[in-house]
């Protein structure tokens, strides 16, 4: 099975090189192979052939306006060059929740993405995903004041990047499900204490305060918003976010 992956980040590499070793003709691209999903530049090319595309982009600014134009733009030029090439299936990572939370443009972009997929044309899966563990010291970073890391206790069920990949390979190389299937790690979390937890890790002294107002994608939480949809079949992750500490998931991040 021949299957691009446009976005070479994270999640990206990792599944390149997990299609690969499991016999596919897989490749991630980005920017610097000569493509420009913003304009559609280099994509009919690019998808020239493929079974399957995966969209991985990410918009460059967060801003309301950005977000929302760069996910508009991307995934309607995407669609338009995988109806051109012939892509029999088109593959999204979104964000669990993403539905659930209109006070945030990231999550309001994330879910207009959504809709163009469904509505797009091209055969189509929405794999959304809880936070990642390796987002923990930028989440740190961004709750930073005067010394102090303020972050919601609400809850969120973050996961391994790897764990996502695991499904997300399952799920490219499958039938097109025509809807929407959740990942989650195993365990509910909230996120003062998987920034905690991480700071202790890797011996970063920042205190942390459980702080109910502290914005997360530009909304406040509480335990329902970001968490797996109660009865939705959500495929739970096998590992926890202790034992991706203490096998130095945390180091170089």
């Amino acid at each position: 099975m021949k299957i691009v992956v446009v976005g070479n980040g994270l999640i990206g590499s990792q599944l390149a090189t997990r299609l690969v070793q499991e016999g596919h003709d897989a490749v991630a691209l980005g920017r610097d192979d000569g493509i420009d999903t913003t304009t559609g530049e280099g994509l009919v090319a690019a998808l020239s052939g493929a079974d399957v595309a995966v969209d991985l982009t990410n918009a460059p600014s967060w801003a309301d306006d950005d977000v929302m134009a760069f996910f508009t733009a991307s995934t309607e030029h995407l669609l338009a060059a995988e109806q051109e090439a012939g892509v029999g299936h088109h593959v999204i990572l979104s964000i669990v929740g993403a539905d659930r939370v209109p006070a945030s443009g990231y999550l309001r972009a994330k879910l207009a993405q959504e809709r163009l997929v469904t509505g797009g044309g091209v055969p189509f899966s929405i794999v959304r995903s809880t936070q990642f563990f390796e987002f923990a010291r930028g989440i740190a970073d961004a709750g930073t004041k005067d010394g102090q890391v303020h972050a919601t206790p609400a809850h969120l069920q973050p996961i391994a990047s790897a764990d996502v990949v695991q499904h997300l390979s399952e799920v490219v190389t499958g039938p097109p499900l025509g809807g929407t299937v959740e990942v989650a790690g195993p365990e509910p979390l909230g996120l003062d204490e998987i920034v905690g937890r991480y700071l202790a890790a890797t011996g970063d002294p920042r205190p942390v305060v459980a702080d109910p107002d502290a914005a997360y994608f530009g909304a406040r939480l509480d335990d329902t918003m970001l968490t797996p949809t109660p009865g939705g079949g959500a495929w739970l992750a096998p590992t926890t976010y202790d034992a991706w500490l203490r096998d130095g998931g945390a180091a170089g991040r």
